[in-house]
């Protein structure tokens, strides 16, 4: 008799469970979305919005009272919000991102900054939207190549006239190579005329002792 009762018990105790379980499956399914959106942080979405080009998600986000969304960084690539949209050479995000406070000279996990990518573009319109807005022209990467010198590197001759016009500086060594660009435009010969363009470079002003910060 008992024997017979533990059986019909645990008999019924297994059916509750596969009940429990079957409902607690589309349970699962609708509030697993819910939650990982949660989870996301804003600067992930931030990003996000940029990439799928959400201007009202975007604006929502850097609307929030004490926001720094704008200078958020991809985890992964150290991507800024400049980056990705000079990446697709767009104008209206570019300058948009940089009338909301978008810092131009922040780098990349390679020390690429937005100017050193739309300098590899060959992007002429961003150059100038970039170095109006605040961009150091002979920032350099991790190499310690300036977009001077990439743009030499490309035989673009039209971004090196155009970065030599704003002021670049044509004898800035990099670390890699410790040449200049004038010593690599001198390698590629005169045929390209590289070296006649650094020629037209003003020369550079030694910078002050005095360090100025940030305005606020």
């Amino acid at each position: 008799m008992n024997r017979q009762l533990i059986t019909v018990t645990l008999g019924l105790g297994l059916r509750d469970i596969a009940r429990c379980a079957a409902l607690a499956v589309p349970l699962a399914a609708m509030v697993a979305p819910q939650v990982a959106q949660a989870q996301f942080s804003d600067s992930y979405n931030f990003l996000k919005a940029v990439r799928d080009r959400d201007g009202e998600k975007a604006t929502t986000l850097l609307s929030k009272p004490g926001g720094t969304v704008i200078n958020t960084r991809d985890l992964k690539t150290g991507e800024t919000a400049l980056h990705i949209v000079v990446a697709r050479r767009d104008p209206a995000w570019l300058n948009f991102l940089l009338a909301k406070g978008g810092k131009p000279d922040l780098a990349n996990t390679q020390g690429d900054t937005p100017l050193m990518l739309a300098t590899q573009l060959r992007w002429a319109d961003g150059i100038r939207v970039l170095l109006a807005n605040g961009a150091t022209i002979d920032k350099a990467n991790d190499n310690g190549e300036t977009p001077l010198i990439r743009a030499v590197q490309l035989r673009d001759l039209g971004t090196v006239r155009l970065l030599v016009a704003q002021g670049a500086n044509p004898d800035k060594r990099d670390t890699i190579a410790g040449m200049s660009a004038r010593d690599y435009a001198e390698r590629e010969g005169r045929a390209a005329g590289l070296s006649d363009a650094l020629s037209a470079a003003k020369p550079v002003k030694p910078a002050n002792s005095a360090v100025q910060g940030p305005s606020l």
